[in-house]
């Protein structure tokens, strides 16, 4: 889809919203149950989102326990006294409200990114499989996610190899197929609107104007004013909507980086800040997903390559030059689009402090 999520509003929403529920809850109780969670809400897929999250934290406490070299845990009757602990624990959970209010934040976001961008969130499961097995994961998943059952159905269907790469290059795939055929995310946020009105044209940012098909847009037109607001999003609460920059020189194909760096050295407002190690590190889940299909064209083995290929230049300087001999002509980047201005800004936080 090309609507974007104004991640910053969505932040804000999950945590009016979980402190709402709590709130209400928590005033008369000290502890929230199992059977609570999944009445919670009027959205089950919010109930189920909090469930996931517990079950995660589950696996992630097994496999520490695993990890421990004196015991066998391929061993079946210990595999079915584990299964067995799992059950009984699921039966008896019992959480505060310092620990659950938070986990209830992140099932409020995953689920309204579930409804507004599924390939972005089905990205998110395939990548937190890295070091396990994807299919694994999105099986266990499935039963805990009630929304677009039948684009994960159709992207397990497409399984049969363990390599994460490959279920990201099935996930565009299915997108073709069911991206008309997808429930609106309005109707499936119905009850989490219910507990707390969102601000639709806050929390999803259209495509501009320029990027719709059938626009002619003309070469330094100056009809679009720079100050212009974006989908009515105040300022502060913008997130991942870079204003339009100019990074070409204005004669060639190539990215100018000298202008690149003044260009986030001058305008630092909106732009997320903090330098980072690696790309990989600091690029986040939808911004993967973007790039890959927007840069990359939608190949994430050769993204990863990128990174890994910036990541061992010694300067801004040079890593732009190498994009620009790699990437910006053979694969028809539009040097001004929102996907290269997010880019570009990742490498510069890479190269900040150099």
């Amino acid at each position: 889809m090309d609507d974007k999520i104004n991640l910053n509003y969505l932040e804000n929403y999950a945590q009016a919203f979980s402190h709402k529920v709590c709130s209400e809850y928590f005033g008369t109780k000290k502890y929230m149950s199992g059977q609570e969670i999944i009445q919670l809400t009027p959205s089950s897929q919010v109930n189920f989102m909090i469930i996931k999250s517990l079950f995660e934290k589950w696996n992630d406490e097994l496999e520490k326990l695993k990890s421990n070299p004196f015991f066998d845990y391929k061993d079946i009757a210990v595999a079915e006294a584990l299964k067995e602990f799992m059950n009984v624990l699921s039966r008896a959970i019992k959480i505060e409200r310092n620990h659950f209010e938070p986990l209830m934040e992140v099932a409020v976001i995953d689920a309204i990114i579930l409804a507004i961008d599924p390939m972005i969130y089905f990205y998110g499961e395939i990548e937190k499989a890295k070091g396990g097995s994807p299919a694994a994961h999105l099986k266990a998943s499935k039963k805990y996610i009630k929304w677009h059952d039948n684009l994960l159905n159709s992207l397990i269907e497409k399984g049969g190899q363990e390599d994460a790469d490959y279920y990201k290059e099935a996930l565009s795939k299915v997108e073709q197929t069911f991206r008309d055929s997808l429930t609106p995310s309005k109707e499936l946020l119905a009850g989490v609107h219910q507990v707390l009105p969102i601000e639709w044209t806050e929390l999803i940012q259209a495509a501009r104007l320029e990027d719709e098909p059938g626009q002619e847009i003309k070469e330094n037109s100056q009809e679009i004013s720079e100050e212009e607001p974006t989908a009515s999003i105040p300022e502060e609460k913008v997130a991942l909507s870079f204003e339009q920059k100019k990074f070409s020189t204005g004669t060639g194909e190539s990215i100018d980086p000298a202008l690149a760096w003044a260009k986030f050295e001058a305008e630092q407002s909106g732009l997320l800040k903090g330098p980072i190690d690696s790309l990989d590190d600091g690029v986040a889940i939808n911004q993967r997903f973007m790039f890959t299909k927007k840069l990359f064209d939608g190949n994430p083995d050769l993204m990863s390559h990128a990174f890994k290929s910036i990541d061992q230049c010694d300067s801004f300087v040079e890593a732009i030059e190498l994009i620009n001999q790699r990437y910006v002509t053979e694969l028809k980047w539009d040097k001004d689009s929102e996907e290269v201005t997010e880019f570009l800004h990742l490498i510069y936080r890479k190269f900040d402090d150099k």
